[in-house]
């Protein structure tokens, strides 16, 4: 499949929407200058064009395959992969001292965006490598660093995250998977785990699994779960692949999609592994993995929705059907208003995506390198925001392009529908899009809402910047500013937490609806002569920024209508 990455964009959200000037600015990030930056989103650039895009289609037509307890995977992946590895975006935020680049968060988040539009079955690989760097980097002990980081930080190792079980989804806490310490200091889990991505493959020369399970005496629930650090292969004294460990892939998955990632059900039989932090507290130190995950799996969703856009938009320039409805048309679909209101949406609704996700890194750069709490409270608040609206976005946006393609998008020669298999996934892993709202309707209005009240008042202040020279633009935004902010009120007035959750869904796509504004809105401001980006901002805030209305008269609508209508009422 043609794919470009978006270097453009991506450029000048950096450059005049996201403030990464400011990361650049701090000490800890001096070296990773926008002219360094640049640089490296060139190098990136060009391995996802002409390496990882020809894969996309090779992993869907040739799945992975388990063959006698060995997983296949798609033909030319293991040379993708060593391209990814060799190129050390693998490890671009890991670490220098143990051999990463050491990085901004928001680079390595712009890079997983390219890897994902052009391959997304093989990003996810190193995705879940990145997380596991970083659980350890903070939670591990030095002796457990010093020989597991330098081999996943070289992609010669990768990682995996291992928390569900057939009966333990989303509840993590009715987990059964169990663990107890031996003699050496080290400790044997025994269980069963599902659904985990990469669980196995047949070019990394070790698979590093992070497994929740519980230890003898731990209290019931999440607060009596640990994390233990379980390698395919025991590293023998010179810190390479030994003996085979106690653990071994079951099954694999056949799925909707991503057909080049296997996901395996893992068995662990008495497996060795290391502890990962402090006993009986396994959930917050997995949830170090889980953050770097959720803005990893956002960037998944709007890579995706760039390549079914770019595909999208090629196919229309190209097929031609019916009459010209405009003067000096070219006679392709393009030309008929639908297709060209198709196509915009595809656009503005990545463009503010990505703005938002963007947003996000810079924020966990930012708290990294100043200690600032406010910082942080921010990139906390802005994830799950990225995450489900990143999503959400990936979903309709393929959705949209397999319908540009008209009935040639049912047909899988044309890949369209690649693009919207592959990415529905992304709404349910690494925490369903229902947690994230969630999340943010619960944990993150804890504070009575300060840090919404502090991102309320940035819309309120790009509005005021723009009302001079977008008049128009400026007032739709400030209204949808001033109703989020009643919503946000309306939220945190709220006791009964359940009254939140009935409307969490329509709250953050609320959210994402009216940041989105805020960053077409910074984007024409910074565009000089109303050049293309203030023209697709002005189709975002006067044709999809209103939907936020209807999200809010939903988001408040409290639970006692949902709770009327009876799981009978639904049966009839």
């Amino acid at each position: 499949m043609a794919y470009r990455a978006p270097l453009n964009d991506m450029g000048f959200l950096l450059d005049h929407v996201v403030g990464y000037n400011r990361v650049a600015e701090t000490e800890r990030f001096s070296e990773a200058a926008p002219e360094t930056a640049k640089a490296i989103l060139n190098e990136a650039c060009r391995m996802c064009d002409e390496i990882l895009a020809p894969l996309q289609r090779s992993g869907d037509l040739h799945p992975a395959y388990l063959e006698n307890g060995v997983v296949r995977t798609s033909p030319g992946f293991a040379e993708g992969y060593r391209a990814i590895a060799e190129g050390g975006w693998v490890s671009i935020s890991a670490s220098p001292e143990y051999g990463g680049m050491g990085l901004p968060i928001t680079l390595a988040t712009a890079v997983n965006d390219m890897m994902s539009g052009a391959c997304l079955s093989l990003q996810l690989n190193p995705l879940m490598t990145q997380g596991q760097i970083e659980a350890l980097e903070y939670h591990a002990d030095e002796a457990v660093k010093e020989v597991f980081l330098p081999k996943l930080v070289s992609g010669e190792w990768a990682g995996t995250m291992n928390l569900t079980e057939p009966q333990a989804g989303s509840d993590v806490g009715a987990l059964a998977s169990s663990a107890e310490e031996n003699p050496d200091g080290t400790y044997s889990v025994t269980g069963q785990k599902i659904f985990i991505s990469w669980g196995d493959n047949d070019f990394n020369a070790n698979i590093c699994h992070l497994v929740l399970a519980r230890l003898p005496g731990g209290p019931a629930g999440t607060k009596g779960i640990s994390l233990f650090l379980v390698p395919k292969y025991m590293p023998d004294e010179n810190g390479n692949p030994g003996r085979a460990n106690n653990l071994r892939v079951a099954s694999l998955e056949h799925k909707l999609g991503l057909h080049g990632s296997p996901t395996a059900v893992m068995q662990y039989e008495g497996a060795t592994g290391w502890l990962v932090g402090t006993a009986h507290d396994g959930m917050r130190t997995m949830f170090t993995m889980m953050n770097n995950a959720r803005l990893g799996v956002a960037a998944q969703g709007i890579g995706v929705a760039e390549g079914a856009f770019q595909h999208a938009l090629a196919y229309a320039g190209e097929r031609k059907q019916g009459r010209s409805p405009i003067e000096g048309g070219t006679g392709a679909i393009m030309d008929h208003a639908d297709v060209r209101r198709m196509l915009a949406c595809m656009k503005a609704d990545t463009f503010a995506a990505r703005a938002i996700m963007l947003s996000c890194a810079v924020a966990i750069d930012m708290a990294r390198a100043t200690d600032d709490a406010q910082w942080a409270a921010m990139a906390g608040f802005l994830t799950p925001i990225s995450k489900a609206f990143g999503t959400e976005t990936g979903m309709r946006v393929s959705e949209i392009g397999l319908q540009v393609h008209g009935g040639m998008g049912f047909i899988e020669e044309t890949g369209a529908a690649q693009y919207t298999r592959d990415v529905r996934v992304t709404s349910i892993y690494e925490g369903t899009n229902g947690i994230q709202a969630m999340d943010l309707a619960g944990r993150k209005l804890m504070d009575g809402g300060k840090v919404a009240e502090i991102l309320l008042d940035e819309i309120d202040a790009c509005v005021a910047r723009a009302e001079e020279k977008l008049p128009e633009l400026s007032a739709l935004a400030g209204r949808a500013s001033r109703d989020l902010r009643d919503a946000t009120g309306w939220m945190v007035a709220q006791s009964d937490i359940n009254e939140r959750f009935a409307g969490a869904v329509p709250f953050l796509n609320a959210w994402g609806r009216v940041l989105g504004g805020k960053m077409h809105l910074a984007a024409a401001l910074a565009e000089e002569d109303g050049g293309p980006r203030s023209r697709l901002a002005t189709f975002y805030i006067k044709r999809l920024l209103p939907e936020y209305r209807g999200l809010l008269a939903h988001a408040t609508a409290g639970a006692e209508e949902l709770y009327a209508l009876r799981p009978e009422d639904m049966a009839a």
